[in-house]
């Protein structure tokens, strides 16, 4: 058995997200000291626990499910399995003896093996997705200088088409792109393609930032609606934001990524006068980033000013400058990918398991 896929209760909630971003299972099995399951820890439990205001210093306990469902290996039953994956959707579940030891655990994609299923399906989602895909793309040069970053190729699909298989999952089938830059092309790929989505076109004559050329779509606007930028790809289940930010009564809701970085220097400390304090070597932070998807509620476009470059942290502060509330949903940082970069879309490529051979010099 994979030992990345168990935790010690007393374990901080930043370790537990490392295992959390190596386990293909999203689920850690929680152990105590003498080794017993006394519960599985998700993402979705870590997130409810930052929401309501616990630290990644913090430990697990209190965070994880102390009720889990299982198995046990003196009288398991295949059927009883079958019925508990069908009907609970889990991805897997621990096998334990009677003295509560993990004998084994099954896997969704093991159980099944063989078998035609219907893949794991996320609720239905009854609002549109528009993509801001106007920008010049800078970063990614030479390629934005043939393509538009949004028709740029990650294997056999363009970076546009990973993000709306990501929310093609919760049924979305509604698309808006926003267009500039080599406009045209993105429309002529998306015209000339099979797909079981519409799209529909705003052109911005100028280049009005992140959040400018959604003043075109307010007569369009639903109650609400998600936002992307068209350069990152984003693995959650959407209807759970959405249903975070109805409930949260948020005007607008930021998709963020909890983030760990490792400074790979001593770092030194120092009073004034440059007498040293400390020195820290190589220390790790942790923070969240913006990944550049949101929901926004309708009301939230007459903020944004017509025919101005305005960008979304431009609306974002302007909302909460009128005491709108504006809320975040937190995920992983093994479910945001970043691909506006040239080391980032190469990591990219790792991440989506894409075999490709770029030159790397």
């Amino acid at each position: 058995m994979s030992g990345s896929l168990f935790v010690d209760r007393y374990a901080s909630i930043k370790e537990a997200l490392k295992k959390l971003n190596i386990s293909a299972e999203g689920v850690l099995l929680v152990l105590d000291e003498d080794k017993k399951l006394i519960g599985t820890l998700t993402d979705g439990d870590i997130r409810r626990a930052i929401l309501a205001g616990k630290e990644l210093k913090d430990t697990i306990e209190g965070v994880f499910n102390p009720k889990p469902s299982v198995l046990y290996e003196d009288n398991f039953d295949a059927e009883e399995a079958r019925a508990l994956f069908l009907n609970k959707r889990f991805s897997l579940i621990p096998v334990l003896t009677r003295r509560r030891e993990v004998s084994r655990y099954i896997t969704w994609t093991d159980f099944f093996s063989g078998e035609v299923l219907p893949r794991k399906t996320r609720k239905k989602v009854d609002i549109p997705l528009v993509i801001m895909a106007g920008g010049k793309g800078t970063r990614m040069k030479p390629f934005t200088s043939v393509l538009p970053k949004p028709l740029i190729p990650i294997g056999e699909k363009t970076v546009l088409e990973h993000i709306i298989d990501e929310f093609l999952q919760n049924g979305i089938t509604q698309y808006y792109f926003t267009l500039n830059y080599r406009g045209e092309m993105i429309r002529a790929y998306f015209d000339g393609i099979e797909r079981s989505y519409d799209v529909k076109y705003i052109w911005e004559k100028e280049f009005l930032g992140t959040a400018g050329s959604l003043r075109f779509f307010v007569n369009d606007a639903p109650e609400c609606f998600f936002v992307s930028n068209c350069d990152i790809i984003v693995k959650a289940d959407f209807s759970e934001v959405l249903d975070f930010h109805r409930s949260s009564g948020s005007w607008l809701t930021i998709i963020s990524a909890l983030q760990h970085s490792i400074v790979p220097y001593g770092v030194v400390h120092f009073s004034n006068g440059g007498k040293v304090e400390s020195i820290q070597e190589k220390p790790e932070y942790s923070f969240t980033i913006n990944t550049g998807v949101y929901i926004l509620d309708k009301r939230s476009l007459s903020y944004i000013p017509e025919n101005r470059v305005f960008h979304m942290t431009d609306l974002i502060q302007t909302l909460m400058d009128d005491h709108k509330p504006v809320f975040t949903y937190p995920i992983n940082e093994g479910e945001y990918i970043d691909i506006g970069q040239w080391e980032e879309y190469r990591n990219a490529l790792d991440r989506l398991n894409i075999a490709e051979n770029y030159d790397k010099k």
